[in-house]
């Protein structure tokens, strides 16, 4: 078994939403802002070779929405889903599996293009099939009014209509019957309901693809919630269980939306859980 980063692109948001109530003047100093106050941010993804399954974790942003639509994001860098699956040896065609920890639109959004002649949508990943659960599927295709800009009916409705779409039953991945590989799945619903996120033993370590329960290094710290979280005081319980199981066990966290950060572990202090060393994917699992 193999695992792969994906860099499907880097964009920006506003560095007080994705802070919350912690000041400017404290998350500045782990996440600089620009003029405009946006802060760089990843859209990093998690390829897994299995045997004859290839599971891509999370896809992106996609292509399809408009040009006004990604200026409210600040697209920068060059990285694509495409080049980097080339990077690793992959087509998109060769995915088997799209396991989607949820569905706002920087997650999934690659899940779904235009057809040839642009008169409509389908799957972006045309062997594959997607996974999410039932209740975070009712979450999104019925949204409330907060999340309602982040759940885009085009990103969701075609992956139903294609029949590629699949549910996963609390804490089973049945894309991995009959296989060795261990990979666990921890619900959490501070961000958004029943965001899923993925543990992967790895070379003797536990790798935890945090998604949006911890965005960045500067969000380890314990009050450092997202603005856009739905319930921050449901999120403060779940990190604070998060955090000491990860430093007690070493896990390394594997981050979607840090740009300048891969992976990381933690450490306990007498603040709490809080970064123990840093690392790029290469540097701590490096490939002959």
């Amino acid at each position: 078994m193999t695992i792969y980063p994906i860099e499907t692109g880097n964009f920006k948001l506003d560095g007080g939403a994705m802070f919350g109530v912690v000041p400017k003047s404290i998350w500045n100093r782990t996440n600089p802002a620009d003029d405009n106050n946006m802060i760089d941010l990843a859209a990093r993804c998690l390829l897994v070779e299995d045997g004859d399954k290839l599971i891509l974790i999370d896809n992106g942003l996609g292509n399809k929405q408009s040009e006004k639509f990604f200026s409210y994001y600040y697209l920068w860098g060059d990285h694509s889903l495409d080049r980097s699956l080339e990077k690793a040896g992959f087509h998109r065609d060769d995915i088997t599996d799209v396991f989607l920890t949820h569905l706002h639109f920087d997650h999934c959004g690659g899940s779904i293009q235009w057809n040839k002649d642009r008169t409509g949508y389908e799957p972006a990943f045309k062997n594959a099939r997607f996974w999410t659960n039932k209740d975070h599927w009712e979450w999104a295709t019925k949204p409330n009014a907060r999340e309602k800009a982040s759940f885009l009916k085009e990103n969701l409705l075609p992956m139903e209509e294609s029949g590629q779409l699949h549910f996963i039953d609390r804490g089973e991945a049945p894309f991995l019957e009959n296989s060795e590989l261990g990979f666990g799945i921890h619900f959490v619903d501070g961000h958004t309901d029943k965001q899923m996120l993925p543990h992967i033993s790895y070379k003797g370590k536990t790798v935890v693809f945090v998604a949006d329960l911890i965005p960045t290094v500067g969000h380890i710290p314990l009050p450092y919630v997202m603005g856009y979280d739905t319930r921050p005081l449901l999120t403060l319980q779940e990190k604070a269980k998060f955090l000491d199981n990860a430093a007690e066990n070493d896990w390394i966290l594997f981050f979607e939306h840090d740009a300048h950060n891969q992976l990381c572990t933690l450490q306990q202090t007498e603040k709490g859980a809080r970064l123990n060393e840093s690392f790029s994917f290469d540097e701590l699992f490096k490939t002959p």
